[in-house]
């Protein structure tokens, strides 16, 4: 009987959510959605259920991809966007995590946790950024520019115009203010290579 009621509260919550489903229908944006919910359920091992009830478990149980979907939401066409604002007054954003809307970010992005985080830059596909992580602008000069498959972890720093490469790890709390070569493992402050195309070495950037 208790998992019965459990279940049955769970479905309410879960319909509670379901207005969600129509800035999806109305974008112009379900490409990079659809890959973006593909790759929050694989990394968070959810049931392969049918891509609409993935976004609401999503939108439910993990906030940071509220932010993320309608970041998405605003770069689609009008209908979408109108139904975006009306929508996040019932189902808000995670307030301690800012996604600059002049960002260009490639599909497959997963924010673990994300909070205290500050996205501000341009990011490519199939990246991972953890929480109380800062990319963004250092001065005036520029913000960063992340390639792909990149993952920044707790309370890493990102900071000014500089490029970091493709398949890079940058490692917890450190500080990259310098461009980072593809295929490379980044540790400390300032950050320096430790692993590039998986030996072990002893850079400076």
């Amino acid at each position: 009987m208790k998992n019965l009621i459990q279940q049955a509260i769970y479905n309410l919550i879960i319909l509670w959510f379901s207005p969600l489903l129509i800035p999806f229908l109305l974008t112009t944006e379900k490409e990079i959605i659809t890959a973006d919910i593909k790759r929050w359920s694989e990394v968070l091992g959810l049931p392969q259920d049918n891509l609409w009830m993935q976004l609401l478990v999503l939108a439910y149980k993990t906030p940071e991809f509220r932010n993320l979907y309608y970041y998405r939401l605003f770069k689609g066409n009008l209908n979408g966007r109108i139904a975006m604002y009306l929508l996040k007054v019932l189902y808000p954003e995670c307030t301690s995590l800012f996604l600059d809307s002049s960002c260009c970010i490639g599909a497959g992005l997963f924010i673990q946790h994300g909070f205290s985080t500050i996205i501000m830059a341009d990011i490519g596909e199939q990246c991972w950024i953890n929480q109380q992580v800062t990319i963004g602008y250092k001065d005036k000069s520029g913000r960063p520019k992340i390639g792909n498959n990149v993952r920044i972890t707790a309370g890493a720093k990102v900071l000014g115009n500089i490029q970091i490469g493709d398949n890079v790890t940058i490692g917890a709390n450190a500080v990259v203010v310098k461009d980072v070569p593809s295929d490379c493992v980044v540790v400390g402050i300032p950050a320096t290579i430790i692993k590039r195309n998986g030996i072990k070495v002893a850079e400076k950037l």
